[in-house]
């Protein structure tokens, strides 16, 4: 009697588990796939087989099944026939997943999107081209950074259980670039996911903002679902998206289908559905990382900058004054950019935006930024016990009574950083004028860049700066 009693239960927990896993994982599965094959095809010319092998080779996004049409630019992907999704690139806004909205009314959207200069960045002189000096400084010991570089591409070789592949790598010191490498299969016009990294450019966005006087750091935040005043979400401001403080109840965590993944790979408008989260904490009082938060500070962009400008506001404004003419920013179905997550770019473009925060937001010697803007981005919010973050980019100022306690002991305690999932690095080091960029695919939590930053440290010797070296 009793085994008929537990059948039952045992039977009905089984389709609750089917229900729960068919209804929210195997959507995030299929919309992953989709997203990383399409962005990795037709944004960074990859082939289907290397990614599947290297990017979707894990549970359950291994087992999808994704069919690539080079006609209409697609990727369509399913598991076990359920929970088909489909991508589509489109020319100058990469590719969006077709979520919530038809595919119809996705490609009848019609933003006016940014023109790309017409240079030949090869004749024009690096940072804003390509063309590179015949001499280095030297201050720069070469054989101490080529053995550094030599050593964490060797990795690439290593069959280990965890995978740890760098593809590309570009050094900066005083702003010149002084060391660069690429994996096989890849070079300096390889557009690449920064992931994460994305909302450290978010954050640039709304420093210009901020500096023409149209968006304001402090008082509410101009998002539609909390302009009730009597809403406890209502004093929510950007000071508090961008420092990661303002209390939704947003579950980060990325290895079951909670909130960041169907957020990324499931709904249309990533925006609208943080907005939609509960208050958890009082704003300002708890750091609480989420990439929901950036994405709501990307729809304020758009709401001030208007239809018209969107789209072109980050190319015309930020990246094309940087000479980041490689870079490309991805909507989701509402035509959002998701400022927390897709943007593809060059590891020179990366290191270009790097540099600009190296330079204390100027190009040129002329403010880009607010003239603060940097010293606010690197002042740790006081709710991050560990001065771990500041306005969308990671800090090592350690605790404020406890300077050992930080992220990383052994690194310069001005060094702060934009880290993106799965390896995507810029770090940058002040006291050092370095600006390191790194890309690649890492399954653990690191990747080697405590040695190699270490090395590079000490490669540099700066009473021989104003001497020069041959760059061969």
């Amino acid at each position: 009697m009793k085994r008929k009693r537990i059948l039952p239960i045992v039977l009905a927990g089984l389709l609750l588990i089917i229900i729960y896993y068919t209804g929210r994982a195997l959507p995030v599965a299929t919309g992953y796939a989709a997203k990383t094959l399409g962005s990795g095809i037709f944004l960074s010319g990859r082939d289907k087989a290397d990614i599947d092998a290297k990017d979707l080779n894990f549970f359950p996004v291994k087992n999808t099944r994704c069919e690539i049409n080079t006609e209409d630019s697609s990727v369509t992907c399913s598991l076990l026939g359920l929970a088909s999704v489909k991508a589509i690139y489109r020319h100058g806004l990469g590719v969006t997943l077709i979520n919530d909205l038809s595919e119809s009314e996705v490609r009848a959207q019609n933003f006016p999107i940014a023109t790309r200069p017409a240079l030949v960045t090869d004749t024009i002189a690096w940072p804003v081209g390509d063309l590179l000096p015949d001499s280095l400084s030297a201050a720069i010991n070469s054989a101490t950074v080529n053995a550094a570089i030599e050593k964490l591409f060797a990795h690439n070789e290593v069959d280990t259980p965890i995978v740890n592949i760098t593809r590309a790598l570009v050094v900066l010191y005083d702003g010149q670039i002084i060391a660069e490498r690429y994996a096989q299969g890849y070079n300096r016009n390889t557009k690449l996911t920064g992931w994460s990294m994305t909302k450290s450019l978010t954050s640039a966005l709304i420093g210009l903002l901020v500096k023409e006087g149209r968006l304001q750091l402090d008082g509410p935040a101009p998002v539609p679902e909390w302009k009730d005043p009597k809403d406890p979400r209502h004093e929510i401001s950007v000071r508090h998206l961008l420092q990661q403080t303002n209390g939704l109840d947003f579950d980060e965590r990325y290895d079951i289908p909670a909130d960041a993944n169907r957020m990324l790979f499931v709904k249309g408008d990533a925006a609208a559905f943080t907005a939609e989260h509960p208050l958890k904490n009082k704003p300002g009082t708890d750091f609480r990382y989420s990439s929901g938060n950036t994405n709501i500070l990307s729809r304020i962009i758009r709401q001030v900058t208007g239809e018209n400008n969107y789209h072109s506001f980050p190319y015309n404004a930020l990246f094309h004054k940087l000479g980041m003419y490689n870079t490309i920013l991805e909507p989701d179905a509402s035509g959002t950019f998701v400022g927390s997550s897709f943007c593809y770019a060059t590891a020179r473009d990366w290191a270009r935006f790097g540099l600009l925060y190296l330079n204390n937001g100027r190009v040129n010697g002329e403010y880009l930024l607010p003239e603060n803007w940097v010293k606010e981005s690197i002042t740790p919010s006081s709710a991050a016990e560990t001065g771990e973050y500041g306005f969308q980019w990671w800090l090592n100022a350690g605790a404020p009574n406890n300077s050992q306690n930080r992220s990383y002991p052994a690194l310069p305690e001005d060094m702060f950083y934009a880290d993106g999932y799965e390896g995507q690095n810029i770090f940058i080091l002040p006291s050092s004028k370095l600006v390191v960029v790194r890309l690649g695919l890492t399954k653990g939590n690191y990747w080697g860049e405590v040695e190699l930053l270490r090395s590079l440290i000490q490669s540099i010797d700066p009473t021989k700066k104003n001497q020069a070296a041959s760059a061969n």
